[in-house]
């Protein structure tokens, strides 16, 4: 389909950006990769009056060692994230999920900032930055504000985000060596995922994240506990569901989502602690 018609105006820094969004009001969007937000537009699902194209501006392009995190801009491609010396080193779990994300073309074009900013459950990065206990910071007109990932997503494509706020970094804690795997059930390789698990297990403690197991992404907080507590990892593995709250689809079923959601926390948790 067609998108309804539209206005173009590109920035040239995030300043700039907010700036425009500020002028045109809620019928305003950010353009970056354009992966999630053009096909809403051809559905006329959304239908924005001006599109920002924030996609050239090459000072949020950037994976930084920042001591106890590894910092990266909102305009980082998935291709980038995938193949950073830095953070296959500090945070090997958020570099090999991004490169399950679509397909070459998509990892080449589609960035980290839009995904999470796009706050979509079946997206693979906004669950594992949830899992490693990332920190968002955004920009506004008032300046700016760091929101822990675990209270950034709050509904289906709805975040913490204020219309007039562009992402402009992401804040992920150094694993230290911990364990980690990155479980992805779907039918072809660049789907969706029915379910995916983002799980790191170590010394000072574990994390677990879901995909398309609910309305936002999942931070299955009682398998970590029950870890803690001294469970095994089958029984931690049980409760894998106990936070989430997945939908019907074509895809699965919400006793298939649930049984999968189990299988591939155990394999995660598994392949995290050998």
């Amino acid at each position: 389909m067609i998108p309804a018609a539209f206005d173009y105006v590109r920035a040239t820094s995030a300043a700039e950006a907010i700036s425009l969004i500020g002028q045109h009001g809620s019928d305003a969007k950010f353009l970056a990769g354009g992966h999630s937000l053009l096909p809403l537009m051809k559905l006329r699902l959304v239908a924005p009056s001006v599109l920002v194209d924030v996609g050239r501006i090459t000072d949020l392009s950037y994976i930084k060692d920042a001591g106890d995190h590894i910092a990266i801009g909102a305009m980082t491609r998935h291709m980038d994230v995938e193949k950073s010396a830095v953070l296959a080193q500090h945070v090997p779990l958020l570099a090999h999920a991004a490169g399950h994300v679509g397909d070459p073309q998509v990892r080449h074009r589609g960035t980290i900032g839009g995904s999470i900013a796009h706050a979509d459950p079946a997206s693979d990065l906004p669950a594992t930055t949830l899992a490693l206990g990332a920190t968002y910071v955004v920009q506004g007109p008032n300046g700016t504000r760091e929101i822990a990932a675990s209270s950034f997503f709050h509904g289906f494509l709805q975040s913490d985000l204020a219309e007039d706020e562009m992402l402009t970094e992401i804040r992920v804690p150094k694993m230290n060596g911990a364990g980690w795997s990155f479980q992805k059930f779907n039918r072809r390789a660049q789907d969706w995922a029915i379910v995916g698990v983002a799980a790191w297990r170590g010394s000072h403690g574990s994390g677990v994240g879901l995909v398309n197991m609910g309305q936002t992404p999942i931070l299955a907080s009682a398998v970590s506990k029950a870890l803690a507590g001294g469970a095994s990892i089958a029984d931690a593995a049980a409760l894998a569901a106990d936070d989430a709250e997945p939908s019907p689809d074509n895809n699965a079923s919400v006793e298939y989502r649930t049984h999968l959601a189990k299988v591939l926390v155990r394999r995660a948790l598994e392949q995290a602690t050998a």
